[in-house]
């Protein structure tokens, strides 16, 4: 059983919490696999993931840059786990992979983020809740509340 939890996006934007959610998985410590919809998402994760704290950042490539299998960060458009990630991360409207696929099985985690204000992206979270409880995944659902924190919902 994977646990799945879906991240209801209302009043920040994906750039704004996306790094604090792989940061936190890094230090568990799990490698991350984040897959987006598009190439154009992909090189902008890229960039995000270098400049979003001048403090810090995240090691991370996107797949077909060096050794994918090294990357403890790896971003890409592929359904695949070329990075042997524990923990995938589905941004930016990207397909969810077969919740009772072998890829899925591989993980420890799958985390889809999606715009709360979309309703064609909150239509599709639902019918992918549905279909990761069908399989017996641990699913949880979270949504920002008005001070911006994730609250866990029924």
């Amino acid at each position: 059983m994977v646990e799945v939890l879906f991240y209801h996006l209302e009043r920040r934007s994906l750039d704004d919490v996306l790094p604090g959610l792989v940061e936190r998985s890094l230090a568990k410590p799990w490698r991350v696999l984040i897959r987006c919809e598009s190439a154009a998402r992909a090189a902008a994760i890229d960039s995000l993931l270098w400049t979003y704290d001048e403090q810090s950042f995240l090691p991370h490539a996107q797949l077909g840059d060096g050794d994918a299998a090294r990357q403890p960060v790896l971003i890409t458009v592929e359904e695949t786990n070329a990075n042997n990630a524990d923990v995938l991360f589905l941004v930016g409207g990207a397909a969810a992979p077969s919740w009772d696929g072998h890829l899925v099985q591989s993980l420890s985690r799958v985390v889809v983020l999606f715009d709360g204000r979309d309703p064609e992206a909150v239509n599709t979270a639902q019918q992918n809740r549905t279909k990761a409880q069908a399989a017996d995944h641990a699913v949880t659902y979270w949504k920002e509340s008005a001070s911006g924190k994730f609250e866990k919902q029924g």
